[in-house]
């Protein structure tokens, strides 16, 4: 049968085709102010990484959890970020709720933080209603436990979908990119400053009076107190964030066409696993170098961000976690270096732009990796001198070994706001091309190396 229309073309022209009615509309230019508000959920996600990272680990010991098991619990971290990040960059690349693709899911992720915070600041008072007793704690470090792996969880479903929203509003704009990470970064740092700042005061259980109980004294009470101010924070930046954030919604042809594109394959979760282990055949070569950098970086910074204050704690006030005052003192103080170091990652992250530009992203990452290196070692050398003075147990420490140590938490500052921004911007540079979802490839990637 011969076909009307191609005797007439004005009428051809004038019905679009299918993949160009599909096609989503150009993207205006997104603000710098946008991006900063968008960015800005970052302070409340770290708030709480702060008062966790600085906090927590003593606070397990004293539930009666072993110095050499503190560690085991941290573990979730990395687990869940294998798993978990992955898995939420899948599903919010194909989302088609009417909210956007990233939205939902850091909605969700901010309530279910604020759920596992709450559990953590109860723990000891449940535990105590299961039968506790001040010297025999089961109860408690197993629902502390439980409420720090959500917690850990939780987190990694807000941060994912967080850097992801930035990735797809600055798409195909390296500059933009490294913008809106700088922002992150500056964001992260603010929420460090915060959190460290309310770590390092004592006198949180005079305000809230309400979190002192027979399971709780004066050290628990400040933790709990901490935790509430933590709630508020995240719930306002979260509010703040999705709001700002005007995503298009993904239609459900272009849906479609991103689960096609992960494999022919079947059911979308065979669709996941495939792209979860067949990813790799994507990465060139530079990718491959900021992944394996970036691992190698990590493995230095973890054992840090887990025992930095208990470190000041143990080795330069030579405390314990169970005797005494003089172990809480020096957790305070490391909580006050990691302060200082703070400023250092929030002023570094405004400069970070006109820095990486002037020298290149490569070689200021590269020259913040030789700087914590040098920190590091000259962790050892205090932890050295300090051990060899003959205070430990009579005396607090000299000032100037307290000084020394504060100096150094306070370079790594530089370091580690490279180390927060450079490399996703490097990243996510280089897999602009590859035609691969934000969520997916940048998360799998950092989780799975990193």
């Amino acid at each position: 049968m011969p076909n009307p229309e191609a005797h007439h073309p004005s009428r051809s022209r004038a019905r679009p085709s299918t993949s160009a009615a599909a096609r989503p509309p150009a993207r205006a230019r997104v603000s710098l102010r946008q991006l900063l508000r968008v960015a800005s959920v970052a302070s409340g996600i770290q708030f709480g990484w702060a008062l966790q990272l600085s906090l927590l680990t003593p606070y397990v010991q004293q539930l009666g959890i072993p110095h050499q098991w503190a560690s085991i619990i941290w573990l979730c971290g990395p687990v869940s970020g294998l798993f978990v990040q992955p898995l939420v960059g899948h599903m919010s690349d194909r989302c088609t709720s009417r909210y956007g693709r990233r939205r939902p899911f850091i909605l969700v992720g901010a309530v279910a933080i604020v759920a596992a915070v709450l559990v953590i600041a109860y723990a000891a008072d449940i535990g105590w209603l299961l039968g506790d007793t001040a010297d025999y704690r089961p109860a408690a470090i197993t629902v502390f436990i439980v409420g720090f792996w959500i917690l850990d969880v939780a987190n990694n479903v807000t941060q994912g979908p967080c850097r992801a929203l930035l990735g797809d509003l600055t798409s195909k704009d390296p500059r933009r990119t490294r913008v809106a990470n700088a922002y992150y970064s500056l964001f992260m740092a603010i929420g460090n400053i915060l959190g460290y700042a309310t770590g390092s005061y004592s006198g949180w259980y005079k305000i809230f009076t309400f979190a002192l109980s027979p399971a709780c004294t004066i050290s628990c009470a400040n933790l709990k107190s901490a935790f509430f101010l933590d709630i508020a924070f995240i719930a306002v930046t979260t509010y703040i964030s999705i709001m700002a954030a005007h995503e298009v919604p993904l239609n459900s042809s272009e849906a479609a066409h991103a689960e096609a594109g992960a494999g022919e394959s079947g059911s979308a979760e065979e669709a996941f696993m495939w792209e979860l282990f067949g990813t790799f055949k994507y990465f060139t070569t530079p990718v491959w170098i900021i992944l394996s950098v970036t691992a190698l970086t990590w493995i230095g910074w973890f054992p840090f961000t887990l025992f930095d204050t208990d470190w000041m704690g143990r080795e330069i006030y030579g405390g314990d976690p169970n005797q005494g005052l003089v172990y809480d003192t020096g957790v305070r103080m490391g909580a006050l270096g990691l302060l200082l170091n703070s400023v250092v990652l929030a002023l570094t992250s405004l400069f970070m732009e006109r820095l990486c530009r002037k020298r290149g992203a490569g070689f200021v990452w590269g020259i913040s990796n030789i700087m914590m290196t040098i920190c590091f070692l000259a962790m050892l050398v205090v932890t050295y001198v300090a051990n060899n003075m003959g205070y430990i147990g009579k005396d607090l420490p000299p000032t100037g070994i307290v000084i020394a140590a504060l100096i150094i938490f306070t370079i790594l500052g530089f370091p580690l706001a490279i180390t927060y921004s450079v490399p996703y911007a490097l990243i996510s540079t280089h897999i602009e091309s590859l035609g691969l979802g934000q969520g997916e490839l940048l998360f799998i990637a950092f989780c799975i190396l990193s």
